[in-house]
């Protein structure tokens, strides 16, 4: 009875120990993920900071400093005299369109790869995957010098090419982007249940509505993590609207927070103001999808 008593002893003093370790270890990483998010947070918190301050406070305290005036004349001046609300308007108009189609032929792309078999499969997929792989530099040259050949009606692009036009830029992110959501998407359907389409072929369902009404609406977790990751790539797109757009009134909004920058004089304060309030529609989509974002973020990642 005395060594059975031991054991027990040294079972219950090891399982102990191992407890206490592991709510160290638990503590200790807590403590990492909170120093990493204020590292993330600070430049975000110290933008908010200095939004709202007048330029005046700044220049005689400094922009390291606290203390002095507070308002939000820098958001009201960034909204009314920047005229973002305009550009908000112009971002929309890429946007919306992009995300829309890109996730559309993406899933229809997936589905044909997934769960059809031929001989090219495996090919065209590495071929959607392969585009995101090319620098977007790279390629700007014969990009630029095809928008300026391609002719558009005078009502989808006032230039009558697509060139400094927002269907132009629309097409360039469904390009680069479908490959991306091709990829996650067929790797989803492939671990969907084959027997989901032998049933509906059996019951005289076509191809169109295999994909419509059966594949597609088991496809909303991915979809919404997708849509969430496209919005927030595309609207915060800096290079092509800078480079395929002269015109800066069609521009979106992050090409077009550099109207706030003068000439010969900056105002700090403003620019922050306009930033955050560029930032705020990423905000918005990502907390009404934050769900359905978490939830699909993980989906296709697997091997079919």
């Amino acid at each position: 009875m005395t060594a059975v008593g031991e054991t027990r002893d040294v079972a219950a003093n090891k399982a102990g120990t191992g407890q206490v370790r592991s709510k160290w270890r638990t503590r200790g990483l807590q403590l990492f993920l909170l120093v990493t998010a204020l590292v993330w947070l600070t430049p975000l918190i110290w933008a908010f900071y200095t939004s709202l301050r007048p330029y005046a406070s700044t220049a005689v305290e400094g922009y390291v400093s606290i203390g002095g005036e507070y308002n939000f004349d820098n958001y009201l001046s960034a909204w009314e005299d920047g005229e973002m609300w305009k550009f908000f308007v112009n971002t929309l108009i890429i946007t919306v369109p992009a995300v829309i189609l890109t996730l559309w032929l993406a899933s229809m792309a997936a589905f044909a790869l997934s769960r059809f078999s031929f001989r090219f499969n495996l090919i065209l997929l590495m071929l959607f995957t392969a585009g995101n792989l090319l620098p977007q530099q790279v390629i700007i040259t014969p990009l630029y010098r095809m928008f300026l050949s391609i002719p558009l009606p005078d009502w989808l692009a006032g230039s009558g090419v697509m060139f400094d036009s927002a269907f132009g830029i629309v097409t360039i992110h469904v390009a680069f982007q479908m490959g991306f959501c091709t990829f996650v998407l067929s790797n989803y359907m492939k671990a969907l249940p084959p027997d989901l389409n032998e049933a509906a072929f059996v019951d005289g369902a076509s191809v169109w509505r295999q994909y419509w009404s059966v594949i597609l609406p088991l496809s909303r977790p991915p979809l919404a993590a997708l849509a969430t990751l496209q919005f927030t790539w595309i609207y915060n797109d800096f290079f092509w609207a800078l480079v395929l757009m002269t015109t800066g009134a069609k521009r979106p909004i992050t090409s077009a927070l550099q109207n706030l920058s003068g000439t010969f004089f900056t105002d700090n304060n403003l620019i922050a103001a306009g930033s955050l309030l560029a930032a705020v529609p990423t905000l918005i989509v990502f907390i009404i999808l934050q769900r359905q974002f978490v939830a699909g973020l993980t989906l296709g990642s697997t091997k079919g």
